[in-house]
Formats: C-alpha cells, structure tokens, sequence
C-alpha cells in the first residue's frame, strides 16, 4: 500500500462514492479515473495513484441490469395499468430506454465499485500456505 492510500482511505463513504460517480480518482477525488468511455486510466493525472488494484469484472453489468430491469418493468406496468396504451408504443418507449439507461449507468457504476475498492483496500484473495 502506498503511503497516499493509508492516508486517503479514512474519507466518508459518500465522499468516495461520489467521487467514483464522476469519474475521479478515488485517492485525490480530482484526477480522472478513465482514459475514455469505460478505459481505465494507468494511473491518476493528478496524485499519480496507480490503479492495477482496480478490477471491477462483471460486478457494474449486474447491478446496471437489475437496476434498469426494475425501473422498466415498474415504469411499464405503471403506464399499462394507468394509460393502457398499444404494444407499439410500449415497445418504442421501453425499448430505447433499455438501451440509453445502461450506457447512462455503466461509467458512474464502474467507478463506484473501483472507488469502493480503493476505500476498502480489497484485494484479490489469497490462500495460506503456513499451515
């Protein structure tokens, strides 16, 4: 652990989520943490915090399904039970907001999950071999 990373990881929690909601470096909450859309920088511009710690997986596609899953499914029961539109029109509406809510979620989910990884100093998991 470096030095800035013991020193930084006593900030809030709302702190550090936030900071990976805008895309910020989850050590100096300024430096950028992506190179482009979903790209993870080597490392902060600002601070230098090297980001090889970050490894996100699958974690941010899950809860941005089960999030846009449930916000479209309660939103199109709540329009059929209240409008009773056609199946045209659930189709259209529904349809592209399942495809813009992902892209809107993705990046600040990301960097959330990382930033908790940082606060958190998680690593990737060891066996003993003293035994």
């Amino acid at each position: 652990m470096t030095d800035s990373q013991d020193r930084k990881s006593d900030l809030p929690l709302s702190s550090t989520v936030w900071s990976g909601m805008l895309g910020r470096c989850p050590s100096c909450h300024k430096g950028k943490m992506f190179n482009g859309y979903l790209t993870l920088a080597p490392s902060c511009n600002v601070c230098g915090q090297n980001f090889d710690f970050a490894d996100s997986g699958d974690g941010p596609a899950i809860f941005v399904m089960l999030v846009t899953g449930f916000i479209i499914v309660g939103a199109a029961l709540y329009v059929e039970v209240v409008y009773h539109p056609p199946y045209w029109v659930h189709a259209v509406v529904w349809g592209t907001v399942a495809l813009v809510l992902p892209l809107l979620l993705l990046r600040s989910f990301k960097g959330v999950l990382i930033a908790l990884q940082f606060q958190h100093k998680a690593e990737e998991g060891k066996l003993d071999s003293g035994r």
